[in-house]
């Protein structure tokens, strides 16, 4: 092969690869970071406590507060890892509304049902370029107070929550680990995962009540 060809061929490979790569997430401000976090926090009590608000308004809105805040469907294909390409189109749309459901769930009844929450700022730190964590402290009335960190990235030139670290515990790393597992057990399928989500929202509504 002639020295200009070699030439043209690496040009080539190297202007396809900077075609085809990844775009590079953009930085985090952690000033905005915090900002969006406590804004969220506060959006979040003012509507546990919010008396003009019944059970089933008040779980509605906060429901509505956390997705505008938490980057689901992302996070849920992380959780999914390599499955994602081996589930259907049907699969994985099923697995991301039951996936929106469990961590809305959960992390609704984290800050609780009842009137009396008080949320509070902790610590911020530069995780990396693309992320910071928001410390912050929940207050229940008759339960201890307990952390939460938010790990906030900017997607879509938007901070959103991408993992939420309570009590020094990943979301979205201990769930990824739960869900391989049960995938793995069941012969590398994805629908076994499906069952085993849609028992998990059966048994957060008996506890809920609905």
């Amino acid at each position: 092969m002639s020295r200009l060809l070699l030439h043209r061929r690496v040009l080539m490979c190297g202007f396809l690869g900077l075609a085809t790569a990844p775009a590079r997430a953009q930085q985090m401000d952690i000033n905005r970071a915090t900002a969006f976090v406590d804004r969220a926090g506060q959006d979040l009590v003012n509507a546990i406590n919010d008396p003009r608000l019944n059970q089933t308004q008040r779980r509605d809105r906060v429901a509505s507060i956390l997705r505008n805040a938490i980057d689901i469907e992302g996070t849920g294909r992380f959780i999914l890892g390599r499955y994602v390409r081996q589930a259907s189109p049907a699969e994985l749309q099923d697995y991301l509304k039951l996936f929106d459901e469990i961590i809305i769930r959960n992390l609704s009844s984290r800050f609780g049902e009842y009137r009396g929450v008080k949320f509070s700022l902790g610590r911020s730190q530069q995780r990396t370029e693309e992320d910071a964590l928001v410390s912050t402290l929940v207050e229940r009335p008759n339960t201890p107070s307990f952390t939460l960190d938010w790990r906030v990235a900017e997607i879509n030139g938007q901070p959103r929550v991408v993992d939420v670290i309570a009590e020094g515990t990943s979301l979205r790393l201990t769930t990824r680990s739960e869900y391989s597992a049960v995938i793995q057990r069941n012969g590398g399928r994805v629908a076994a995962l499906l069952d085993a989500m849609r028992g998990q929202i059966s048994q957060l509504a008996a506890r809920e009540g609905g």
